[in-house]
C-alpha cells in the first residue's frame, strides 16, 4: 500500500547476493586515499593491489606525497586483516595484545619488515563508529607514531569473543580476552582518541534526529567494565556523521591539507610510548587467534 493510492502495487523482488567491497581507493591528486568499509577476508589483500595500483597511475614526475587511511564507520572484522593491514605499514614492534583472564592467555602480535608506503606520511581517519578491528589498526599507527589520527573517539569496543561449538546445537560466543595498544592502553569503553580532533558539522535535517550524546560502547547495558582505575575511566561515543561530498568532509579535506603541508599536526601525545618498551613478561610472544 502506498500513500496516493487505493490499490496495492505489486512489486516483483529478485532475490541476489549483495557482495561488499572492503577497500574503495582512488587518487587525491598526489595522495592515495583509500576506504576500509570492513576487515573481511580480502581487505589486506585488495589494500596492497590497489595501492600499488594507484602508484602506476601517477605521472613519472611525480611521488606519492602520502596516504589517506579511512576508517570511518568501519565496523571491524577478522582479527588477522587487522594485523595484516597494520603491519603494511609498521617495520618492527608489537601490533596488538589480547589479554585474557590468566598471564599464560596474553598474545601478542609482531610487525614484520617491510611498508608499502615506503615511509611516506599517513593519516588515519576514525569516528564513533570505528570499532573493533579498526581501533586495532589506528592505536598501533598511532602508539608507533606512525600516522597521525584525525577525526573523532572510536566507538571502544576493545573485548575478544570466542565461539565455543556446542555439537549440533549451535555455538556459544563468550567474551574471552581484551584488546590493547602496543603501549598498553585499554581500548574497552574508552576507544582512540585522535591526535586532532576534527568533527564534521551535521545538516540542519540531521540536527532534531541525532542524540545530543552518540552511542559507544561505554552506553550499552552489561558491557565490560575496566580492571584497573586507569581502565575504569570510560567515555561516551562520539559523531559518526560522514557527507557523502568530498568537497563537504571537513575531516578529509583536513588530512589532504596536513599531507600537503598547508597545516601543521600537533606533537605526538606523551602518552603514546614506544611498543619496544613492553616487557616481555606482560606479552610473550604468540600468534593471535582468528576472532
Amino acid at each position: 500500500m502506498r500513500k496516493g493510492r487505493d490499490e496495492p502495487l505489486e512489486i516483483k523482488v529478485i532475490r541476489d547476493t549483495i557482495r561488499v567491497q572492503a577497500v574503495k581507493s582512488r587518487l587525491e591528486g598526489d595522495v592515495i586515499y583509500a576506504k576500509l568499509t570492513t576487515f573481511n577476508e580480502q581487505t589486506h589483500s585488495r589494500l596492497v593491489k590497489q595501492i600499488e595500483a594507484l602508484k602506476k597511475q601517477l605521472p613519472a614526475d611525480k611521488q606519492v606525497r602520502g596516504y589517506i587511511i579511512d576508517l570511518r564507520n568501519n565496523p571491524g572484522g577478522l582479527l588477522d586483516q587487522a594485523i595484516s593491514v597494520s603491519d603494511d605499514f609498521l617495520e618492527k614492534g608489537a601490533i596488538v595484545l589480547t589479554k585474557g583472564r590468566n598471564l599464560e592467555e596474553t598474545q601478542r602480535a609482531n610487525a614484520r619488515p617491510g611498508d608499502i608506503s615506503d615511509g611516506k606520511q599517513i593519516v588515519v581517519l576514525i569516528n564513533g563508529g570505528s570499532a573493533s578491528a579498526s581501533e586495532i589498526v589506528a592505536g598501533a599507527l598511532q602508539d608507533h607514531k606512525r600516522a597521525t589520527i584525525v577525526g573523532t573517539r572510536s566507538f571502544g569496543k576493545g573485548s575478544v569473543q570466542t565461539i565455543i561449538p556446542l555439537g549440533q546445537n549451535g555455538a556459544l560466543r563468550l567474551t574471552t580476552a581484551r584488546y590493547y595498544t602496543p603501549s598498553g592502553r585499554s581500548i574497552q569503553a574508552k576507544g582512540i582518541d585522535p591526535d586532532i580532533m576534527i568533527e564534521n558539522e551535521l545538516p540542519p535535517e540531521l540536527k532534531p534526529k541525532t542524540p545530543e550524546r552518540p552511542r559507544g560502547e561505554a552506553s550499552l547495558k552489561g558491557h565490560l567494565r575496566g580492571e584497573t582505575p586507569k581502565e575504569k575511566v570510560e567515555e561516551s561515543g562520539s559523531s559518526a556523521y560522514v557527507p557523502k561530498e568530498p568537497e563537504k568532509d571537513e575531516q578529509l579535506q583536513y588530512a589532504l591539507k596536513l599531507i600537503r603541508g598547508e597545516v601543521t599536526a600537533p606533537p605526538p601525545k606523551s602518552d603514546s610510548v614506544s611498543a619496544d618498551t613492553i616487557k616481555p613478561a606482560d606479552a610473550p610472544q604468540a600468534e593471535p587467534k582468528k576472532q
